[in-house]
């Protein structure tokens, strides 16, 4: 039960702009998870029947053979690249809507300090806290996700490669 209330006290403090980094986590951990999944369980399979095709092919040094190797390899790249390539959109997009945050939290100090002052260091807390909260939580997501970022990109690159060997025209 504290962490529910810790957690609403920290989007009080973070304001409005925690909401769309929450959005755009909950996507970005969507997204690698799906990826996880389908290269470790869809992809497997997937590549082994197209170089099935290609190991049934009697022809395989004319220009058929080369654009059929070409067509089986680009049908197993689509699936492989399909999502691949918004993981690290999303992860630069991260920290920029924290830096999003910043602005409108300094607008909140600003508009405190245009009411009172700037001899009441209370009142702009949290104009403070508005600016710092969501630049920080941008960041930390980004990061962590970075490494499964990579980790999936030379998953990607392997086993393109891995494909590309298998199915070879004129071999």
């Amino acid at each position: 039960m504290y962490f529910v209330n810790d957690l609403q006290l920290y989007f009080s403090r973070g304001g409005e702009v925690l909401y769309i980094i929450l959005g755009l986590s909950i996507w970005l951990s969507w997204l690698i998870m799906d990826r996880y999944f389908f290269f470790f369980r869809v992809q497997p399979e997937m590549s082994d029947q197209a170089i099935s095709v290609w190991d049934q092919t009697d022809d395989k040094t004319s220009w058929l053979a080369t654009v059929t190797s070409q067509r089986l390899i680009s049908e197993v790249e689509v699936d492989m690249i399909n999502n691949l390539r918004l993981i690290p959109v999303i992860i630069a997009l991260l920290p920029l809507v924290g830096l999003l945050g910043t602005v409108t939290g300094m607008i909140q100090v600003f508009e405190v300090m245009a009411f009172l002052g700037s001899g009441n260091p209370r009142a702009m807390a949290s104009g403070v806290s508005a600016a710092t909260i969501p630049t920080m939580s941008g960041m930390v997501v980004a990061l962590f996700a970075i490494p499964f970022s990579t980790q999936l990109n030379r998953k990607y690159q392997t086993e393109i490669r891995r494909l590309k060997n298998a199915i070879k025209p004129g071999a």
